[in-house]
């Protein structure tokens, strides 16, 4: 008996000026029983499993070599990843705030396309998932329901129930199921393992060079522009309100960004990113931004937000009018900063 609860779509993304195709799939992959693909099953693929948060330098370096090994095998370059990311998960069962996530999962999607990659399948991360023995993991969910043919992965890949299974492992199983494996070593930065941990640190910090430097290209953030309390506007400085999927931030403050979308180019804004504590106690993270001498109309609108320079710290002002002035110095900054000519 086949059993599958997969979900299959198109994910249609803008690289550069070329729509790109990738295909996008959800839920368990179909698994016959007998530890093999049937013909229902996905295309044999080239697979790297993992969270991918961030996409940064080491992953991007994976990614190539996943690429390389499915034109070469003729096969599609394909990512299993999960959501929730399964230190989410744990941490949710301990009453633990969850790690800050470096990109959303739309965020990580356009990078994987970017990089390449043919085939997303998201898995959610249960309890089912959580106690599966490592060679079941193996067996049924890469082989038997992802249609594994080659394995690329890092060389300190743990994964199954109490994180037994390990690459020796995946090895063995390797030559006993016909799948090939190839080890991606750790990458360094200046003696500085690349990591999501260090890409989070860094962005905690607000040491927006390093993390830079681990990502191959500035943070930035994206999210449609939605209604807002419209303060700002109040104020005399309007803000564009991106909503955030997400419920805990990398880095906050006041930053000098630069925002693509919308017909924008790059075009410099002034962004608030935190809970903005002159209005209250206990708000939801938020992130606005000012685009100085900016008119236009961008309700409903995708934005990215890159992170240039920060400003300064989240303050509890006394008074609206303290903020105002607050405000003002942040826009002159970020002028003075980012605007062209």
């Amino acid at each position: 008996m086949i059993v599958s609860c997969r979900k299959t779509l198109v994910a249609v993304i803008i690289r550069g000026f070329h729509w790109v195709f990738m295909r996008l799939t959800h839920g368990l992959p179909a698994f016959d029983g007998r530890l093999r693909v049937t013909k229902r099953d996905a295309t044999p693929t080239v697979l790297t499993i993992g969270n991918f948060d961030g996409v940064h330098l080491g992953h991007q370096a994976l990614l190539g070599q996943l690429v390389a090994h499915a034109r070469r095998l003729a096969m599609p370059a394909t990512v299993l990843t999960f959501e929730p990311q399964p230190r989410e998960y744990f941490a949710a069962l301990r009453h633990q705030d969850p790690p800050r996530r470096v990109s959303s999962l739309r965020e990580k999607i356009a990078l994987l396309s970017d990089a390449g990659v043919d085939a997303v399948h998201v898995c959610r991360f249960n309890q089912a998932l959580a106690q599966m023995p490592a060679e079941e993991f193996i067996q049924r969910l890469l082989v038997g329901g992802m249609g594994m043919r080659h394995l690329v992965i890092g060389d300190d890949f743990r994964f199954g129930a109490g994180r037994a299974g390990d690459f020796n492992l995946l090895g063995e199983m390797g030559e006993k199921l016909g799948y090939g494996i190839t080890a991606m070593p750790t990458l360094l930065s200046d003696a500085q393992r690349v990591s999501s941990s260090a890409v989070r640190d860094a962005l905690a910090k607000a040491d927006l060079g390093l993390a830079e430097q681990l990502l191959g290209r500035p943070y930035a953030l994206c999210g449609r522009v939605v209604q807002g309390r419209k303060l700002g506007r109040e104020l005399g400085f309007p803000t564009a309100n991106i909503q955030l999927r997400r419920n805990t931030l990398p880095l906050t403050g006041i930053f000098a960004v630069t925002v693509t979308g919308a017909g924008l180019q790059d075009y410099p804004g002034a962004a608030s990113l935190g809970v903005r504590p002159t209005l209250g106690h206990g708000l939801a993270p938020c992130c606005e931004v000012h685009l100085p001498d900016y008119s236009g109309n961008l309700y409903g609108q995708h934005l990215t937000l890159t992170f240039r320079h920060k400003l300064r710290d989240e303050a509890k002002y006394d008074s609206f009018e303290d903020l105002k002035q607050a405000i003002a110095l942040d826009v002159a900054r970020t002028k003075e900063l980012l605007s062209h000519g």
